[in-house]
């Protein structure tokens, strides 16, 4: 279920059976021009990814608003704001609560996450519709997917 109106509604319904939160993490830099459309096209991908494995999933996660978060080298700070968005999220019965990145910097916070962090490698090309992405993209929700599944 993803975080719409609509769908929070049928949530509130079922509840019960909906123990997974996803919460994809999304960082962005306005100082570095260069950064800018890679950052832009890394939450691109992430929304995909994330809306893959809600499709995959659905009816046992709920996909939350994304987190996002300045870059930064030292994100101790963060990992303090995304504990209390975490701790916020469990006010609801979830067992689990993945957190979705391609931000490398995050594996150094890992130990600090009140969540299981699920960090993968970004893909560089630049271009949503070739195969090679689509492949990718296909390849990497299938294992993700597997890797919640295993926390069930």
């Amino acid at each position: 279920m993803k975080w719409t109106s609509e769908d929070l509604s049928k949530y509130i319904q079922a509840k019960e059976y909906i123990d997974t939160a996803i919460v994809p993490l999304v960082g962005f830099q306005m100082n570095a021009d260069n950064k800018i459309e890679k950052d832009a096209f890394q939450r691109e991908v992430l929304s995909i990814y994330t809306n893959e494995i809600e499709r995959e999933l659905s009816g046992r996660i709920l996909l939350a608003p994304n987190y996002n978060y300045i870059k930064t080298k030292d994100l101790s700070e963060e990992v303090t704001r995304l504990n209390i968005w975490i701790e916020h999220i469990n006010e609801q019965p979830f067992s689990n609560i993945f957190l979705l990145t391609f931000d490398n910097q995050w594996k150094k916070q890992e130990k600090n996450l009140e969540g299981e962090l699920l960090w993968f490698p970004s893909i560089e090309n630049n271009n949503l519709k070739s195969e090679e992405t689509v492949r990718t993209i296909r390849s990497q929700v299938n294992q993700i997917s597997e890797l919640i599944r295993t926390y069930w």
